[in-house]
C-alpha cells in the first residue's frame, strides 16, 4: 500500500495513492479518478463506505480516512460492493472476483493478452502481430495502409 502524507491539519497539494499522484484541489470523488481503472461511480461508492464526506477537497482527508479508502479500493468485496461492479469478474487464474487498479491492472490485461496468444485464439493473435481486432476495416486505414485515390474523370 503507498501512502504518503506528512502532518495531519495541513492542507496537501498532492497526494500519492495507490503508486499515483492525485490532486489535492479537486473534490475527493473527482480526485481519486486519476487512479486508473477507478471511475466517478466506483469512487463515490468508496468514499460513501468509509465515512468520508463527498464536498471534501482531497488535500484536507485525514491519514486514517486516505488509509480507509485506498483499503476499500483494494479489497471491494469486504465492504460488500456488489459483484457486477468489479472490472475482473470470475478471474482466468482464480475463478473469483476482484478489482484491479493501478499498475496490478496493467500486469493483468498483459497476463490475459499472453494466455490468448498462447491458445492461439484469434484476438491474442491480433494483439500479438498489431493488428486491429475489432473488426475494422483496414485497407485505407491504420499507420501504413494503402490510400486510395479519386481519379478525376477526363
Amino acid at each position: 500500500m503507498s501512502l504518503i502524507v506528512p502532518e495531519r491539519n495541513q492542507f496537501q497539494h498532492i497526494i500519492c495513492l495507490v503508486n499515483t499522484n492525485v490532486d489535492g484541489k479537486n473534490k475527493i470523488t473527482t480526485a481519486l479518478t486519476s487512479v486508473k481503472a477507478v471511475g466517478c461511480c466506483f469512487s463515490s461508492i468508496a468514499c460513501k463506505k468509509a465515512n468520508v464526506d463527498l464536498n471534501k477537497r482531497a488535500g484536507e482527508l485525514s491519514n486514517k480516512e486516505l488509509e480507509c479508502i485506498v483499503t476499500i479500493l483494494q479489497n471491494p468485496a469486504q465492504y460488500k460492493i456488489p459483484n457486477w461492479f468489479l472490472n475482473r469478474q470470475k478471474d482466468i487464474v482464480n475463478g473469483k472476483n476482484s478489482q484491479a487498479i493501478s499498475n496490478v491492472l496493467d500486469t493483468k490485461l498483459h497476463d490475459d493478452l499472453e494466455c490468448l496468444r498462447k491458445i492461439h485464439a484469434h484476438h491474442g493473435l491480433c494483439h500479438y502481430w498489431g493488428l486491429y481486432v475489432h473488426g475494422q476495416h483496414t485497407k485505407t486505414t491504420g499507420c501504413c495502409g494503402r490510400t486510395v485515390d479519386v481519379s478525376k474523370k477526363k
